[in-house]
């Protein structure tokens, strides 16, 4: 298992900025029904420097590429390389894990499966991707890592990041394409009351849910986001977005989401899929 131990800058917690669903292409012109996905993903870069919320490190959930090109990482590498702190991603469906391998070593982007956050809290990183289709599923060496990374340390607040979301959103054509083996990530989870909270990607949209007691959390792509609640496939007029996680020695989770204001990313409404 890869480590990775995280200073504390802060002895009160430890905060993370996190982006996901970029979708970007080698060519700067590519867009994501409508929306230009490098555009869309360096206004977000902008607006989290706007802000000037100070940060410890950035994970990234997954779907960094759409076109499973080596410039697409190396352009996601370019963006973030504005701030001197630490990535760690995690594959989703849409990425080409080969190729997300080939733009390594990088300086900011630190390929691991565990972050020792501070002197209170472990992040720990699954993939669950499934080559080719877009759910998920954590394969039993993915399982054994969570398992293995808990159980080594019952004195640090547990934080699990993966792409795929671990239960049922609400929309029944995106929750054809969760995480298939949920029952057995679980059934891994409920062992350990450190597990605080579950954090993903792959919905397009904001959602904030208990779940056996553990908060689930997803996040707005900086591109385009999917309509909550929805029988077919629709997309949100909601705006690109990204979330701050702030967590603390107490082993609170206290976060929100921040949105692009304007009206500078509107997707192509009309479209029935991708």
């Amino acid at each position: 298992m890869q480590t990775y131990s995280l200073p504390q800058t802060n002895p009160e917690s430890v905060v993370l900025l996190q982006i996901t669903d970029t979708h970007l292409f080698a060519n700067e012109a590519g867009s994501l029904l409508g929306v230009a996905t490098k555009d869309s993903f360096h206004a977000v870069l902008d607006a989290v420097d706007d802000a000037a919320r100070p940060f410890d490190a950035i994970v990234a959930t997954g779907d960094i590429s759409q076109d499973h090109s080596e410039d697409s990482y190396l352009r996601f590498i370019r963006g973030i390389a504005r701030w001197p702190q630490p990535c760690f991603w995690l594959p989703g469906n849409h990425d080409f894990q080969p190729n997300m391998a080939s733009v390594l070593p990088a300086p900011t982007i630190k390929p691991c499966h565990q972050v020792l956050a501070g002197d209170h809290w472990q992040v720990i990183l699954l993939d669950s991707q499934v080559q080719g289709v877009p759910h998920g599923e954590l394969r039993e060496e993915q399982l054994t890592m969570l398992d293995e990374a808990l159980a080594a340390h019952p004195d640090r607040h547990a934080l699990v990041l993966l792409h795929h979301h671990p239960l049922e959103a609400g929309s029944t054509w995106l929750d054809q394409h969760k995480l298939h083996n949920a029952s057995a990530f679980w059934k891994v989870v409920d062992q350990y009351p450190q597990v605080k909270t579950v954090l993903c990607g792959h919905i397009h949209q904001e959602l904030d849910r208990i779940h056996n007691g553990v908060r689930v959390l997803a996040t707005p792509s900086t591109c385009i986001q999917f309509l909550p609640d929805s029988s077919d496939f629709a997309l949100d007029s909601q705006n690109p977005g990204w979330r701050y996680l702030e967590l603390t020695k107490d082993g609170d989770v206290v976060t929100s989401v921040y949105r692009l204001d304007g009206k500078d990313f509107v997707p192509e409404f009309d479209s029935g899929g991708y």
